[in-house]
């Protein structure tokens, strides 16, 4: 029968889902899929109403107090002990790193239970699914803070064996051709506000990594990190290139249904 049957091995597991808030305002149905597919995957997902911006774009801008009071309010939404699994590489690398406030203890626990998504399917909940079919040529998009900070997958500057936690979920989904640019982990050119500060050099950075694409026949541009598919969806668009993108957990919830 098609479809993945592998039920028997999964367990039962809590887990609080953080929503990055530009998923929450402009890719909403990237949140669904976050959820769907985790509730597929064996897990019993809360979702806390009061969490907002994890604070990243404020800190890195230097606004310390209104990243502050996001670090505040997410301890205080983040503090019952489970996992806590989000669908961006970014926005998990700065709570990593960066997370701090006055509940200090709470802060340390969280820093180390929160994970990126497919670090979680891959690490925490092991599992190996078998995927129903996704007949789509699709690039993959590697991005900087979840290959290079979280460990996401191999870098291309360091002499170590190849591998990479999303492409290996990818490669499970049956139909699904995955295929790569020359350039497998070259940045798209976003980089929070530097796509604000150094428009040209960023838009120019997107452009040329969606022509890679673009060369290879790929329809699907898919990440695990919407900010970056974000950046490049604009592209796209103001050139009506022939691509859309897709997060990474839409691809993987649809191929499970």
């Amino acid at each position: 029968m098609p479809g993945v049957w592998w039920f028997c091995k999964l367990c039962y597991m809590k887990v609080q889902l953080f929503i990055p808030c530009y998923i929450d305002q402009f890719y909403p149905k990237v949140g669904i899929a976050t959820y769907e597919l985790l509730q597929k995957l064996g897990c019993e997902v809360s979702y806390h109403a009061n969490q907002t911006c994890c604070g990243q774009p404020m800190a890195n801008a230097g606004f310390n107090e209104a990243a502050a009071a996001c670090n505040n309010n997410f301890i205080q939404c983040f503090s019952a002990g489970h996992y806590i699994v989000c669908p961006s590489g970014s926005c998990t690398l700065h709570i990593k790193e960066h997370l701090t406030g006055t509940d200090t203890k709470n802060a340390a626990n969280i820093r180390s239970a929160i994970f990126e998504l497919t670090e979680f399917i891959t690490d925490i909940l092991k599992l190996t699914p078998s995927f129903a079919s996704f007949p789509h040529k699709v690039g993959f998009h590697s991005s900087c803070h979840g290959q290079r900070g979280l460990g996401l997958s191999s870098m291309s500057e360091l002499m170590m064996p190849s591998f990479s936690k999303p492409e290996a979920l990818l490669k499970n989904i049956q139909h699904l051709e995955l295929i790569y640019p020359a350039r497998k982990d070259e940045c798209c050119g976003f980089g929070g506000t530097f796509c604000i500060t150094e428009e040209a050099v960023s838009v120019k950075m997107g452009k040329d990594r969606l022509q890679e694409h673009i060369d290879n026949g790929v329809t699907i541009i898919t990440g695990n990190d919407m900010s970056c598919l974000m950046h490049l969806e604009g592209i796209i668009l103001r050139n009506n290139y022939p691509l859309r993108v897709m997060h990474i957990a839409e691809i993987l919830n649809q191929a499970l249904n």
